[in-house]
């Protein structure tokens, strides 16, 4: 199953230190948060990958251009204009970045990378999220219920929009609000879909919006619950805590 990961926002504005680069070059334990979401993919099996940039997607392309002199140790001859690499290291993956606008929605950037997903079911992430999702259960799941998206919610961090979905994962018609807070979920920026997605994006439905609600009425989308650990690094709090987490080996998605 190719992974396709949205990384086409605004620049990070986590800190001072990383204003002008792209949210998913935002660094944890000297790595971009990008390479920790590859690599815990990557753990389950998932190795081709098709990111979706956007705001000075250029840094995304060097990134993974010159990926094996980044990983491994180099030597520089200056005089003859040649590079040795020692220690070398570098992933089993390959990797697509397809400029999909400054400003594109994300049904719009799902929809200009079809031709290169295939035939099969795909995953689409944020680049900006990390977790403990078992991402092996979530596709078996997917793939059991045989419907068009399968969104896997999480419990909300404070700041995220509730959504209004019934202990079977259905949407309900009620008011996302009115749900007791020990009932809400929220979207978690983790789904699988079918190429039948496709038909829809086409129909310029938005993602979080008009999609969710058309798909739910067709019988098309299905929730999977994920109760443990996940965080998008929208803050320098988030990147704090993450860092921390990263540096005392217990963060939750090191599983790599």
């Amino acid at each position: 199953m190719k992974a396709v990961i949205l990384a086409g926002g605004m620049q990070s504005t986590i800190n001072d230190s990383y204003e002008g680069i792209p949210k998913p070059m935002a660094e944890i334990g000297e790595k971009p948060i990008l390479w920790h979401i590859m690599k815990y993919l990557d753990a389950y099996g998932i190795s081709d990958f098709i990111i979706c940039g956007g705001y000075k997607v250029n840094m995304l392309k060097d990134y993974f251009h010159d990926y094996y002199l980044y990983a491994s140790d180099i030597t520089v001859d200056l005089k003859n204009n040649t590079v040795e690499c020692h220690r070398k290291q570098t992933e089993d993956w390959s990797v697509t970045v397809v400029d999909t606008g400054l400003n594109a929605s994300v049904a719009k950037r799902i929809l200009q990378v079809e031709d290169h997903i295939g035939a099969d079911d795909f995953l689409v992430v944020t680049g900006d999220t990390v977790s403990d999702l078992d991402v092996r259960k979530l596709i078996a799941f997917h793939k059991d219920h045989g419907r068009t998206m399968t969104l896997a919610v999480a419990r909300p961090t404070g700041r995220s929009e509730m959504l209004p979905i019934d202990e079977n994962g259905y949407f309900m018609d009620e008011n996302a609000a009115a749900l007791p807070q020990n009932q809400a979920w929220t979207d978690m920026g983790t789904r699988v879909f079918t190429k039948g997605i496709f038909a829809y994006l086409k129909q310029d439905y938005e993602m979080e919006t008009s999609l969710y609600r058309k798909l739910a009425e067709d019988n098309g989308l299905i929730s999977y619950f994920h109760d443990g650990f996940w965080l998008a690094m929208e803050t320098r709090r988030d990147k704090v805590n993450l860092e921390r987490l990263w540096e005392t080996q217990t963060a939750p998605w090191r599983i790599f």
